[in-house]
């Protein structure tokens, strides 16, 4: 076993120890910490709630999820053997590395819930502490999800080429190899489009609801236990932005590395170490992410609403310091000084070039999606402005908002892009996609951290805690929405990336089929053929670029429609229960929850056939041409449709909080109600149809990757 390989399950290891270590270190606080017998009693009542809730509708979800999984693993199976390798038939290896992904993804989506859950109460009771002491509790807390699903992710692609390697016969090419470990990342993908898709439509359906009958009808503050629907929105919090965000940014970890590996075969077919290079990239950021957080906590007391989110950018901004210095060194010591890829020479500075590219590019979104998105700025308070003159101009000015915040974030990568290209062709863009994820630890530490700190503010209210712990749990929770917004930039940019990079590993191995093919010549160029100039080509980039708005129109109209239930069963909740808005009744929380579960089931399915089924049947009916041209359309509006939605719904909900701090007439004006009805057209945009449009771009690109056999050998049957 070569030394990288022991190194990387080495670090993975650690990585797993850490996690466990916060999460004992989050669950050893007790519940009744600093509460009398009634709270506590009220508090154990509603945690238990909303864990039973998320547990719930994880568990609904992954039954549905496990038959399909082994169901589409039969379709891989069948029609992905690379006939090109008459020893084995490598399409059964992909459906099990397929699996292997699969699972390892539910696996770090239910850690995420388990200990999201586990941390929100906690958070509330510590803030009675203090805030320095709530602050820490949803931290660790987002620290179990960081570290947990990272260090995964990486053990799970080595163990996966250490399981092909010594399965698959000897004779099996080290790219062929690559090739079917890339059914990993396709796994891992396939289960975050459900959980994205499902999770946002849960939380959606719960939070529409909730604000549409509970502020704007009957007028009652936002998690007034009053409100049937409270519970549900809670849930969906740990649903959407915990197991969600975890199983997408997983499936961005898994797949830009699968991307890279394909290419890296070909280029380091005999060096273990410069082939296993893109994982240990993430694995060395397991590290610096431990010593990041130990550094931040030594530097910064959070004691004050200034230094949460001071804190929160410090971690972002350390682990991007000492990646740039460390991987330096790595990068030195397992790329080969000069090595060629097709025929060209590239330089091991040119890949650490590459990848610095990507991890700058990966900051510059994430801080212009906080300038669109922060109160901090003027772009959220124009927004709030416009609400003086009613919703009407409130949409208009967050509909411009989005539509001008893809400018410079597209800038961003394009000049990401251009640079990794010049400097080490697609495999620079592969190792930019990876360099993107480089801090992909604290990204997911902050980006869970959010929900936690937003439950617990939930907490406070319905078990009625005394005001101060209301007001730091505020705290806790408008930075959270920050680094919330942050992150979703985040995860756009590294899906925008990993979908180039995979892009090219599928015209690389398609390339490489077709040369085996005897209608093919041995120096075939299969880039040459992907021209707009070939009418096959040109018709599937616009049948492409239509995609990610179909999707959106069904995920969004899939939110519509789980609220509208929702909103009838508020409604009748509050017509007939006696005493309910009194105070006096007891709403039926479960009932909701229920409707939220049932509703995210049966809508995620038809976006999901749609993500999946457009690559094949255009592969199928037209060849490897016609899925270049839908991967293109695709990636370019997905992508700018993606940042657009994100950022709108982000500046919308942002900008009703800024009035209610007091700004423009304050909570209950006609200000206010205008804002609310803004952030409830945002919020399906940036939490169901913006995010999982990322899943859209990577899926279909990593599915056209494991499939190229298919397309190659039995594609193109009209032409």
């Amino acid at each position: 076993m070569a030394g990288s390989t022991i190194l990387i399950i080495a670090l993975s290891l650690f990585g797993l120890a850490v996690s466990f270590f916060y999460m004992k270190k989050v669950t050893a606080i007790p519940l009744d910490l600093g509460l009398n017998k009634e709270e506590s009693d009220r508090l154990k009542s509603i945690h238990g709630a909303i864990a039973e809730g998320a547990m719930a509708f994880l568990k609904q979800e992954y039954k549905v999820l496990v038959w399909f999984m082994l169901a589409f693993a039969v379709v891989i199976g069948l029609l992905t053997d690379n006939h090109e390798t008459a020893s084995a038939n490598e399409g059964w290896f992909t459906a099990i590395a397929f699996v292997f992904g699969a699972a390892i993804s539910i696996l770090s989506g239910y850690i995420g819930m388990k200990v999201a859950t586990a941390g929100n109460a906690r958070t509330t009771v510590s803030a009675r502490n203090g805030l320095a002491d709530a602050f820490a509790v949803a931290l660790n807390s987002g620290a179990v999800m960081g570290f947990a699903l990272v260090s995964l992710a990486t053990l799970g692609m080595v163990l996966i080429y250490l399981f092909m390697k010594n399965v698959l016969p000897a004779d099996v090419p080290n790219n062929v190899l690559m090739e079917v470990i890339a059914g990993f990342g396709l796994g891992g993908s396939t289960i975050a489009l459900f959980a994205r898709v499902g999770g946002g439509i849960f939380t959606k359906a719960a939070d529409v609801g909730a604000d549409l009958v509970g502020k704007v009808e009957k007028g009652i503050p936002e998690d007034d236990p009053r409100n049937p629907a409270v519970i549900a929105d809670n849930v969906g919090d740990n649903v959407g932005d915990v197991a969600g965000m975890g199983a997408d940014l997983f499936g961005s970890c898994a797949e830009s590395t699968c991307a890279a590996l394909v290419i890296s075969a070909i280029a380091f077919a005999a060096d273990i170490n410069a082939m296993l290079y893109p994982i240990m990239i993430t694995a060395v950021g397991i590290v610096i992410s431990l010593v990041t957080k130990i550094v931040t906590h030594m530097l910064v007391t959070v004691d004050d609403e200034q230094k949460v989110g001071k804190a929160l950018k410090m971690l972002l901004g350390i682990s991007t310091g000492l990646m740039v210095v460390v991987m330096y060194f790595v990068t030195k010591m397992m790329i080969p000084d000069t090595f060629q890829i097709n025929g060209i020479a590239y330089t091991d500075m040119g890949v650490y070039y590459c990848f610095l590219a990507g991890l700058l590019a990966g900051l510059a979104v994430g801080f212009l999606t906080e300038y669109y998105t922060s109160t901090e700025y003027s772009p959220v308070r124009e927004i709030a402005k416009a609400c003086e003159t009613g919703a009407a101009t409130n949409i208009i000015f967050g509909l411009a908002l989005g539509y001008k915040s893809t400018v410079l974030p597209y800038i961003a990568i394009a000049i990401a892009i251009f640079t990794s290209w010049q400097l080490a062709g697609m495999y620079g863009i592969a190792i930019a996609s990876i360099g993107m994820l480089g801090t992909l630890v604290i990204a997911l530490m902050i980006d869970a951290y959010g929900p936690v700190a937003d439950n617990a503010g939930g907490i406070a209210e319905m078990a009625g805690l005394d005001k101060e712990v209301r007001r730091r749990t505020d705290i806790l929770d408008a930075a959270g929405n920050t680094t919330a917004a942050i992150g979703k930039g985040f995860a756009i940019g590294a899906a925008i990336l990993t979908s180039l990079a995979l892009f090219s590993a599928f015209i690389t191995h398609s390339q490489n089929l077709m040369r085996a093919l005897p209608e093919y010549a041995d120096d075939y160029d299969l880039v040459s053929s992907i021209t707009l100039l070939d009418p096959v080509v040109y018709t599937a980039l616009f049948m492409g670029a239509v995609l990610p708005f179909l999707f959106s129109a069904m995920t969004m109209k899939s939110v519509g429609s789980a609220a509208f239930d929702m909103i009838e069963e508020v409604r009748r909740q509050f017509r007939t229960i006696p005493g309910l808005m009194e105070g006096t009744g007891r709403p039926d929380y479960a009932t909701c929850v229920a409707i939220s579960t049932q509703a995210a089931l049966r809508e995620m399915i038809a976006p999901g056939i749609l993500i999946i089924g457009s690559p094949l049947l255009a592969g199928y009916l037209f060849g490897v041409q016609a899925v270049a041209g839908i991967l293109a359309g695709s990636l370019v509006t997905g992508g700018v449709l993606a940042i657009a939605s994100s950022n709108s719904g982000g500046a919308w909900d942002n900008a009703k909080k800024y009035i209610e701090k007091g700004n423009h007439g304050g909570k209950g004006s006609d200000c206010h109600k205008a804002a609310v009805v803004g952030d409830t057209v945002g919020d399906p945009l940036k939490d169901t149809s913006g995010p999982s449009l990322n899943i859209l771009i990577k899926l279909s690109a990593i599915l056209s990757l494991v499939f190229a056999p298919f397309f190659v050998n039995l594609g193109g049957i009209l032409l």
